[in-house]
């Protein structure tokens, strides 16, 4: 296809201005403008990502990384309608996200392990944005794979339906997961007295982990090797980088009464501990044979073979492929230092260094 020039491929996906945009009485206008990436950089990513077909664009003056869906959808985030007993996972992508969704889901709910198995964690703890990632080329790719199939067709046409909706005609609970920063959430996400949980985890092992999922799901599409894509990831070219940015704003809401901080190394080293303080900040009380219970299923060995949690409906409609590395992958810490060679780990060291300079968060040792 032709390579989009100036605000083309925003004003194909949005009906709101590229500046910050105005809204009715009720909402509050989104507060930063959207801007597509370089031209010559887009055709780029294009070739590398083929699970974006039109372009990227940067939000605001952190230039948060998104693809072109993004933009008709932000407002919609900025005004997600909040509810006093909403529990939100918040993550940089592959910091441990499903691991603790599993967890608090069940924490909530009474351990119903009954209930986990019958109904995907999908569709129990649904994922914010995922539909802003689903262009319409590529689904339209997978509906004609899966047409002779009438399950997996009706399926394949749900995937980009936006979940904000889904989320405002709930009448249960509502479980969130999303990867947005605070500051694209919301504003008066930690206000509302919702409960709001953010996990992070070293940037290399997160850029090894990240690396394998954009190979195996087709909304990324990424063709490349590890370092490559490590160019992209420091260089924040990947959806919801910068990193750094993403950490420092939750770093900076730590200390709010309705929001929990944790690492995903402490979780990987002292399960038990992090899920009781866990349980605690939701109000839940468990006895410790229960807690056992818990722990046993969520132990890592078990949870990659746990259907519910593993895309296993995506694989099914081919959207996730059979070939590359599970969705829930090896659970443990350090298994960067097989991706990077002595170059890529010192400069790795020197941008992790920088950038820590202007904060006190530290990744356990």
């Amino acid at each position: 296809m032709p390579l989009c020039t100036n605000d083309e491929w925003i004003n194909e996906n949005m009906e709101i201005s590229v500046k910050k945009t105005t809204c009715d009485d009720h909402r509050l206008p989104f507060p930063y403008e959207i801007k597509n990436v370089d031209s010559q950089l887009n055709s780029q990513l294009l070739r590398d990502f083929s699970g974006e077909r039109t372009g990227f664009v940067q939000v605001g003056s952190k230039k948060w990384f998104f693809p072109s869906g993004f933009a008709k959808e932000a407002e919609n985030y900025y005004n997600f309608e909040l509810r006093n007993d909403d529990v939100i996972v918040i993550t940089f992508p592959r910091s441990g996200t499903t691991w603790t969704q599993e967890m608090i889901w069940l924490l909530c709910n009474n351990l119903d392990y009954n209930r986990a198995a019958e109904l995907p964690l999908t569709a129990r703890f649904p994922f914010l944005e995922f539909s802003s990632f689903v262009h319409k080329d590529v689904k339209a790719e997978f509906l004609e794979e899966n047409r002779t199939d009438v399950e997996n067709y009706k399926s394949v046409q749900q995937i980009d339906y936006p979940a904000w909706k889904t989320f405002s005609h709930s009448q249960e609970r509502r479980f969130i997961k999303t990867h947005l920063p605070f500051s694209l959430l919301p504003p008066n996400l930690t206000k509302t007295g919702c409960k709001v949980v953010y996990v992070a985890r070293n940037p290399k092992d997160v850029a090894v982990s990240f690396y394998h999922l954009n190979r195996s799901i087709r909304t990324q599409g990424y063709k490349g090797d590890f370092k490559n894509y490590w160019f992209y990831f420091k260089n924040n070219l990947q959806p919801w980088t910068p990193y750094w940015e993403h950490l420092k704003e939750a770093w900076k809401m730590r200390h709010e009464e309705n929001v929990m901080f944790i690492f995903y190394e402490n979780m990987n080293k002292n399960f038990r501990q992090q899920m009781e303080k866990i349980c605690a900040f939701l109000g839940k009380s468990y006895s410790c044979e229960e807690l056992d219970t818990l722990e046993d299923y969520l132990n890592i060995e078990n949870f990659k073979k746990n259907k519910s949690v593993n895309y296993d409906l995506m694989e099914k409609l081919g959207i996730v492929l059979k070939n590359e590395e599970g969705f829930v992958r090896k659970g443990k810490t350090g298994g960067w230092q097989l991706y990077f060679d002595q170059e890529m780990e010192k400069e790795a060291n020197q941008w992790i260094e920088e950038n820590l300079k202007d904060t006190d968060l530290r990744f356990p040792v």
